[in-house]
């Protein structure tokens, strides 16, 4: 069973993921833990002041390396975390997609929407930005 697991996180891992913004956010780069504390909840905008959307995965390979790579949390403990945010009323639930198609759909259609997906087919649709290690 290990060597499952070990072979399944070696395959997500090799997986690439790209963040994507509606073309009406005007900066073309964040650092990685703008976009943590984003999808944590304790950030709305992003640096250009604008609102900011943020809207996930259902699951799969791009939403494990996502929150693996990005947030530090399995996704288990990303729900959680929402879960509880909800329940104390310190936020609501991130709007949630079964497919990439439905989510880039979303953030090329919503002002300030934000998300991740394994590619992009249309990159006049949306934006990708550019994500660096460690704060701005």
């Amino acid at each position: 069973m290990l060597l499952g697991l070990t072979l399944v996180t070696a395959a997500v891992m090799a997986q690439d993921v790209l963040v994507v913004v509606n073309k009406t956010v005007s900066c073309s780069q964040m650092s990685s833990s703008e976009l943590r504390e984003m999808y944590l909840g304790l950030r709305s905008h992003f640096s250009d002041v604008g609102r900011a959307i943020p809207v996930v995965l259902k699951g799969g390979p791009v939403h494990e390396v996502f929150l693996h790579h990005y947030i530090g949390d399995n996704p288990d403990e990303f729900r959680t975390r929402w879960r509880k945010a909800v329940f104390t009323g310190q936020g609501a639930m991130l709007k949630e997609f079964s497919t990439e198609a439905a989510l880039l759909d979303y953030v090329a259609a919503t002002p300030g929407a934000i998300g991740y997906v394994s590619r992009v087919p249309d990159p006049d649709s949306v934006k990708v930005l550019m994500v660096s290690k460690g704060a701005h």
